[in-house]
């Protein structure tokens, strides 16, 4: 993935604002999901041990179960393979997930009765910031989630 220019017109690359990031490809197969759990949970454990930031066991929780629901849809509902991309900029981590389908999801009403299709309503409960935006070829979900686990819904 290159640097992006600055949009607010400095010189200052989209790469420097973040304190670590990672990318993966996923197959899009039926491990997807799984694979994409054990990335985030390695990306976390590299924040806490090699860059001490501050990773609650909550935000670790909170940030492997977006990046579950998040990955599962684009895996269950997209042709080809997924891109997620891990980042941390001072105290959150981003779960960005793009996919080949421009179908932009919506969480559904409430409705304790429904069996499954309630991930965009855990993603939207938990995270601080949930952005969806249509691309050229498909869409990125974008879950910002707090490290620290003090803030943001409980």
């Amino acid at each position: 993935m290159g640097a992006d220019a600055d949009p607010g017109g400095g010189s200052e690359s989209l790469l420097d604002r973040f304190l670590m990031r990672a990318g993966h490809v996923l197959d899009g197969g039926g491990s997807c999901a799984a694979e994409a759990r054990r990335h985030a949970s390695a990306f976390l454990d590299r924040a806490r041990t090699e860059h001490r930031l501050p990773v609650s066991p909550r935000a670790r929780d909170l940030t492997v179960l977006v990046v579950s629901e998040l990955v599962t849809n684009a895996c269950k509902y997209a042709p080809g393979p997924v891109l997620m991309e891990l980042r941390i900029r001072d105290d959150s981590v981003d779960v960005v997930v793009r996919d080949g389908n421009p179908a932009v999801p919506a969480a559904r009403a409430a409705d304790p009765r429904r069996i499954g299709q309630h991930g965009l309503e855990i993603v939207e409960a938990v995270s601080e910031e949930l952005l969806i935006e249509q691309e050229p070829l498909g869409k990125r979900v974008t879950a910002r989630l707090a490290l620290s686990g003090a803030s943001g819904p409980a």
